[in-house]
């Protein structure tokens, strides 16, 4: 699930629970309004968590190490 999902979840599901009156029988759209905002902000960690860990590159190695002989120098 990409972070537009993401975000379409939670923005459903604020739409559904603070902005919709309907009342269906067996279902309390309410609930179902915090459960997709719930799904989607654990889908954001989610998704953030992962994408820091692609970002994160392991350090560049050390320069090598250039011994000079100093014999056949005049």
């Amino acid at each position: 699930m990409g972070m537009g999902w993401c975000i379409g979840l939670v923005a459903i599901g604020a739409i559904l629970t603070f902005a919709v009156d309907w009342h269906m029988q067996g279902v309390n759209v309410h609930l179902v309004g915090l459960i997709l905002m719930a799904v989607g902000i654990i889908g954001i960690c989610a998704y953030v968590s992962i994408f820091k860990r692609r970002r994160m590159q392991p350090p560049p190695p050390a320069a090598p190490v250039v011994e000079e002989d100093h014999r056949f120098i005049r």
